[in-house]
């Protein structure tokens, strides 16, 4: 692969990420409409989390020589969220979600870049499971096994 190649991949892999950032903001928006007392400060945590990795990778796709992708105005939830326990299990889905973006990530990416991608990794899998209380052996690589897919973010809505 060429030098022009692999930018061109790192580059898709960085808006990939940032379009999930995008989603998961919204989706934790989502979330901490309907998320229980005990565990608001966990998803405000979380929010802010997103919220500053989104920020990070619009200054690294500009970097890049890209034009950041905008968030949606809205996105499409994988199911109704009606209470705080289907808030814990958008959360959950959300962080598995994020997780896979960033395993691409990692594997387009090389040097600091990898290590940064590897650390959002393994920030999103240890939310994963804090919110639902199961784990995986490969966080970001369950999902494709599950369905044969590329794990992404809520679709957005237009």
């Amino acid at each position: 692969m060429s030098d022009s190649e692999a930018e061109d991949r790192e580059l898709r892999a960085l808006q990939a990420a940032l379009a999930a950032e995008h989603a998961a903001v919204y989706g934790y928006g989502v979330v901490g409409g309907r998320i229980g007392k005990q565990r608001r400060a966990e998803a405000r945590a979380a929010y802010d989390a997103h919220r500053a990795r989104r920020d990070v990778l619009v200054r690294e796709v500009r970097d890049a020589g890209g034009t950041p992708v905008a968030a949606a105005a809205g996105y499409a939830l994988p199911f109704p969220v009606p209470d705080a326990a289907a808030a814990v299990r958008l959360a959950a889905e959300l962080e598995a979600r994020v997780a896979g973006v960033y395993a691409d990530l990692v594997r387009d990416s090389a040097g600091e870049r990898r290590r940064a991608a590897a650390e959002a990794l393994r920030e999103a899998a240890v939310r994963s499971v804090r919110w639902s209380g199961e784990s995986v052996a490969f966080p970001g690589l369950a999902e494709r096994a599950a369905d044969g897919t590329t794990p992404g973010a809520a679709a957005p809505t237009r």
